[in-house]
């Protein structure tokens, strides 16, 4: 592990590097905030030491700095004129921690042995994360940046957000995105296909059941909105969902609160929703198959996302993208694809949409040649 000591005494830099290095850590010192400043903006460190009290820049004034610089290195604050304002001070500004000179030997690798600790968990959570909630929208056409856009402006709010396309088109993509970038994106992201379940289950599986609320109801369920307290529910092809279920999703969107199959008792909950579907909405309210009530709370903002054809400039960085997550997840050996292959792929009609894309370029990776040529994707694909 490699830490950085800053620090204007040349006695605290050497004594600090030679205890740190005895323990086996990688030490580097700079003798004064900026010195260290830069270091820490050049290379990544599992831990800083940085001293208050120094000329050209002191202590504090680097701490905000790198955090204002996006310096994820945890930072421990060291002084000799240490008082409790001072110390909760760093702490506020974004120090990990605050410790006093003279130095304890106990203290140090106490608090650095726990600066790292978090450093890692901090990391592995952000790609735990990124497994969970799956990769960015790829793409820079017109019709990505405008969603993009959409997104940027809506997701700080808790405002209801209906995200109309095509199967295969990314939906699921834009309400991770919506998640992720809002004040709840620490609390918990639930996802129900509501195609996917039986009309009769509904109710149980978005409201929950107390035991012995009907035949196989042999303990108590916690429904999807109550799994999703505090965080976003995405509803995905909502355009599927019963009559009656949709009455009492309305309801709750009403009065934020729920009640369980079997119980009369209502529970409070505070959940985002955002809905998705592939079908027109107001078709299916015209024919008697959807509520006009719940359509108006589920669209107060409307993303459309764009069809795979309607964005054929992002069909080469989607076979890239595709390339590197296939070769990754599967550990298998990476091809290129020649331009006459990306040139037939961007001309072909792509009703699957980016769903169909990425089953192609796997395809290819396992039947084509290397490079893929034109006549792979005419073989194998047109």
């Amino acid at each position: 592990m490699k830490v950085l000591v800053i620090d204007d005494e040349r006695a605290i830099r050497y004594s600090m590097k030679e205890i740190l290095e005895m323990e086996g850590y990688e030490v580097e010192t700079a003798e004064n905030g900026e010195e260290g400043l830069s270091k820490a903006e050049k290379e990544k460190y599992d831990a800083i030491f940085c001293d208050i009290k120094m000329p050209v820049m002191d202590g504090t004034e680097v701490l905000v700095k790198a955090v204002e610089a996006g310096i994820e290195s945890p930072v421990i604050m060291v002084s000799g004129h240490a008082d409790i304002q001072t110390a909760v001070d760093c702490i506020k500004k974004g120090a990990f921690d605050f410790i006093e000179k003279p130095l304890d030997l106990n203290r140090i690798l106490i608090t650095l042995k726990n600066a790292t600790d978090k450093a890692n968990l901090v990391s592995q959570t952000k790609i735990l994360k990124k497994k969970v909630y799956g990769q960015q929208m790829i793409g820079e056409s017109e019709g990505i940046k405008h969603v993009r856009e959409i997104i940027d402006k809506v997701a700080p709010t808790d405002a209801g957000v209906l995200i109309t396309g095509p199967n295969g088109s990314g939906k699921e993509l834009v309400a991770r995105a919506l998640h992720q970038q809002s004040q709840r994106s620490m609390m918990p992201y639930v996802e129900v296909n509501c195609a996917a379940i039986p009309s009769e289950l509904i109710e149980s599986e978005l409201f929950g059941h107390e035991k012995g609320s009907f035949t196989s109801a042999i303990k108590q369920h916690k429904g999807k909105f109550e799994q999703a307290d505090g965080g976003t529910l995405f509803l995905d092809e909502i355009g599927d969902m019963s009559l009656a279920a949709q009455a009492k999703v309305l309801r709750v969107l009403q009065e934020r609160r729920i009640s369980r199959v079997g119980s009369d008792k209502d529970i409070v909950v505070n959940v985002r929703v955002i809905a998705a579907t592939n079908k027109n909405l107001q078709e299916e309210i015209a024919k008697g198959n959807f509520r006009e009530d719940l359509y108006h709370r589920l669209s107060v903002i409307v993303i459309k996302v764009p069809t795979l054809d309607q964005r054929k400039d992002d069909i080469p960085l989607l076979v890239a993208h595709f390339l590197d997550q296939i070769c990754s997840e599967s550990a298998m050996p990476r091809k290129e694809f020649s331009k006459e292959a990306i040139d037939l792929l961007v001309q072909k009609s792509w009703t699957g949409n980016i769903r169909e894309l990425r089953n192609v370029v796997e395809r290819l990776l396992i039947l084509g040649g290397n490079p893929v040529s034109a006549q792979d994707v005419k073989d194998y694909v047109i």
